[in-house]
């Protein structure tokens, strides 16, 4: 039996919503239209997985109030993910959908490189944002969950990078859910021909007392020559339910799009992460890193479809699974026809840590065209026993033993963290996690 869906606001608390908010019409609309569609279309449907009994409308929603907080009165648990506050520099701060710190360099702004926050972008470049914003990598009418996520969007980042600039520091994105707000965040970001840019986020949870939904949507749009590089790591907590959704539309020549995400949430979650390779040329490289604990349960799917000739899709996913967690892993490669000399390859592992947890690995070869190549490997299994016995061979305790081969095998994604604080706190969320 399907729970309830009914949300607990209706067409009047949107408009007045975005109103508050001094938001365009063309985004109110947006906005109403989609509430009306939540209540007619179904939940999306990941395979293996069911969702229906999950929680996605027990949350509050609630205008909150940005403010330009100093960096010394910013939690702990923010600060480490900062770093020094004289390294911050090219950063935004949110928590519960309002920005609270914010840097950013004043030469990036004279290259007409834009880094803001989502509700100063509507107003200010709403033309820019309009053209981008849920029109082609996620669109509204997709699900009930993009739908609710385009009718309540109250948080999320707008980046903007011209034709030709190279942005040569990484621009960073802290996004802090608490006290059972629910959190509807949507990055937008656009790569200008021969630009580059690399982002990356972080979405953390400062309590977990209070039954709540995250509910993020990432779009990245990349021309002729462009280079994005995104990195995020989820670490939302257990009674988070979340539904996130990361996708790209590459539709120029060589453009490139690198994923780099650590999903490590302690709640159910159900994770999107697809890419579009258009242009002729295009490549996408995805890899992700999770762990699975407790009773939750999670479904993460990577799919590169490509269109382009020569386009180059890569993905890995490693995860490590223990008590009483299960996680579908699916890969998908689809090769369109005329997607002549296209290359898609894939790999899913899964370590598990328990008797009682699944982790299944799928991967999916769809191949429409004849002039292309590609190929997958998947396994799961538990850690191997001559690894143990080397390392223990030498003097080191079977639980530093696992330790090693468990970083060990979580590295291809953690050392594609391009920022070090946080790459460190990646760490400290697997050792925490897994032991």
């Amino acid at each position: 039996m399907s729970v309830d869906t009914k949300l607990p606001f209706d067409q009047e608390y949107v408009t007045n919503f975005s109103k508050d908010r001094q938001e365009p019409q063309w985004l109110t609309s947006l906005r109403l239209s989609s509430l009306e569609r939540a209540e007619a279309i179904d939940l999306p449907k990941p395979d293996k997985t069911n969702i229906t009994k999950w929680n996605f409308t027990s949350f509050k929603h609630e205008k909150a109030e940005s403010a330009d907080t100093p960096y010394s009165n910013l939690s702990d648990k923010v600060k480490g993910l900062v770093g020094k506050e004289e390294n911050a520099n090219t950063i935004l701060v949110q928590e519960n959908g309002a920005t609270v710190f914010s840097r950013t360099q004043e030469d990036l702004e004279k290259q007409g490189v834009i880094f803001t926050d989502l509700q100063t972008a509507v107003t200010e470049h709403s033309d820019l944002v309009e053209k981008y914003f849920m029109k082609e990598a996620v669109t509204a009418d997709e699900n009930r969950l993009t739908a609710l996520h385009a009718a309540l969007v109250n948080g999320g980042t707008f980046i903007y990078v011209p034709k030709n600039v190279e942005v040569s520091v990484p621009l960073q994105a802290i996004y802090v859910q608490k006290g059972g707000v629910g959190l509807f965040n949507h990055v937008l970001i656009v790569a200008e021909a021969n630009s580059s840019v690399t982002y990356f986020e972080n979405y953390a949870s400062e309590d977990g007392s209070e039954e709540t939904v995250a509910n993020i949507v990432a779009e990245v749009y990349a021309a002729d020559g462009a280079t994005v590089n995104f990195g995020a790591v989820d670490n939302l907590a257990a009674d988070v339910t979340t539904y996130v959704n990361r996708r790209a539309q590459v539709t120029g020549r060589d453009a490139k799009v690198y994923w780099s995400l650590g999903q490590m949430n302690d709640g159910n979650t159900v994770s999107d992460n697809t890419t579009y390779l258009v242009g002729e040329g295009s490549y996408a490289d995805s890899k992700t890193v999770s762990i699975g604990r407790g009773k939750q349960t999670q479904n993460f799917t990577t799919l590169i479809k490509h269109y382009g000739k020569n386009s180059d899709g890569q993905i890995l996913k490693h995860g490590v699974m223990k008590d009483a967690a299960t996680s579908i892993y699916n890969g998908i490669s689809k090769i369109e026809k005329g997607a002549t000399k296209a290359n898609g390859e894939q790999t899913e592992r899964v370590l598990m840590l328990s008797e009682k947890a699944r982790g299944d690995a799928n991967p999916i070869l769809l191949i429409d065209e004849d002039d292309v190549t590609a190929g997958h490997a998947a396994s799961v299994g538990k850690i191997d026993p001559l690894q143990m016995f080397y390392l223990m061979s030498r003097g080191i305790s079977r639980e530093e033993a696992e330790r090693l081969i468990i970083h060990g095998f979580l590295g291809p994604v953690v050392n594609e963290i391009p920022i070090e604080s946080v790459k460190e706190q990646l760490l400290e969320v697997i050792e925490r996690k897994v032991y």
